[in-house]
């Protein structure tokens, strides 16, 4: 059986991650929770470091793309998700997370679309602009904040080492 892309440390990648709170009962419906999350969100991001590109979190589970610096994907959304927990009080996510590999401009383009509408498409606002916990602001300044996104996606040696990642995959998988 041929291995999967998905939730692998490949470092040089940008990630689109989807992480789902337990049961996937709403906890950032409430507006205390969604600052809580971002402010953790940043947090983590500046102290890995982490590229953040785009963002939004939804009532129960969130997306977003990210470059972390080391290529560990798996390990910065597991300390993201503890930080959370812990911050929220006590078991929040379910176990699991997908995070899948962005190769070209295109398909990041078309995960920060995805992402921004999503609060559309599930009906929580009507217009991308009016869903205030996500990154479309950043994209689209307007009187709303979010967090600082970085506009150059890659580090300046991923090519190279999502080369040694790709070898390294599929010497593995021989």
């Amino acid at each position: 059986m041929a291995k999967k892309w998905s939730n692998l440390n490949l470092p040089g990648a940008l990630h689109f991650v989807t992480a789902n709170v337990l049961d996937r009962t709403p906890v950032f419906a409430r507006p205390s929770s969604c600052a809580a999350f971002l402010e953790e969100l940043g947090n983590v991001n500046n102290s890995w470091p982490s590229k953040l590109i785009a963002y939004v979190l939804m009532p129960d589970h969130f997306h977003l793309v990210s470059n972390p610096r080391d290529g560990r994907i798996i390990e910065f959304i597991g300390a993201l998700k503890s930080h959370i927990a812990r911050r929220l009080g006590g078991e929040l996510w379910q176990e699991s997370f997908k995070a899948v590999p962005l190769w070209s401009d295109w398909m990041v383009w078309q995960k920060i679309n995805y992402i921004h509408a999503n609060p559309v498409r599930a009906g929580l606002v009507k217009s991308a602009r009016d869903y205030q916990w996500s990154s479309f602001h950043a994209y689209y300044p307007s009187a709303l904040t979010s967090l600082a996104l970085n506009r150059e996606w890659w580090w300046p040696d991923d090519a190279e080492k999502l080369s040694r990642a790709i070898w390294a995959f599929a010497g593995n998988s021989c």
